[in-house]
């Protein structure tokens, strides 16, 4: 019920921007992830690479202040150990794919005429929708606490949580009607489901460097 609230509340939120803005323009954005995650419990925590791609709104209301959104599909995952007495380490190699909202206030400056640095923030809100995770030195003894060596990263069972949200920071320039960003996400949701077979909790959390190039209309 709190995931919905929130949702709506920033759903409003936006409608309410999109209202009072003076100007707005779309634009396709796509690029590079490096991804992994972070938590209680998790070592040997390894970057692995993916991608985005999606539409995007730049929402001006204020001269150079403006509100950026958009719909983006978001490949990320990891690649990390989980270690415990019981289980000794068992090496997880995860996808997961979400279709992401961030919604960002950005500030921008005028560098020289058609350039303009771009520095935003704000939030995201993502579902899971899809990806595989596989356990790469499985053992029999394993199905009992993780389920099958290979399973839909978001398994009702074994898999994570499907939503998601957290913070976000970017720099960026816009030159004219091209774009380009750096950016990161950190999640702030436990992703991990209750394990009652595992004796040591493991906490899993998203966060993601990206670098995107978009095209604005």
């Amino acid at each position: 019920m709190k995931k919905i609230k929130l949702s709506l509340i920033t759903a409003f939120l936006a409608m309410v921007t999109m209202v009072s803005a003076q100007s707005a323009s779309l634009n396709i954005k796509g690029g590079l992830n490096l991804s992994n995650f972070y938590g209680e419990n998790l070592s040997d925590k390894n970057m692995k690479p993916g991608f985005h791609i999606g539409v995007g709104t730049d929402l001006e209301f204020v001269h150079n202040v403006s509100l950026q959104t958009g719909l983006y599909f978001s490949a990320k995952g990891a690649k990390y150990n989980y270690y415990s007495k019981l289980t000794d380490d068992v090496e997880f190699d995860v996808s997961a794919n979400y279709l992401q909202l961030p919604i960002h206030l950005a500030y921008k400056i005028d560098v020289k005429p058609g350039t303009k640095l771009v520095l935003r923030g704000g939030t995201f809100l993502a579902y899971g929708i899809g990806g595989n995770r596989k356990i790469s030195n499985y053992r029999p003894d394993l199905e009992f606490i993780f389920g099958k060596q290979d399973l839909n990263s978001f398994d009702k069972n074994h898999g994570l949580k499907r939503f998601d949200t957290g913070v976000g920071l970017g720099i960026g320039v816009e030159f004219s009607y091209l774009t380009v960003d750096l950016g990161w996400d950190m999640g702030l949701v436990d992703l991990a489901k209750e394990n009652k077979a595992i004796v040591i909790k493991q906490t899993v959390k998203t966060q993601s460097a990206y670098l995107s190039v978009g095209y604005k209309f």
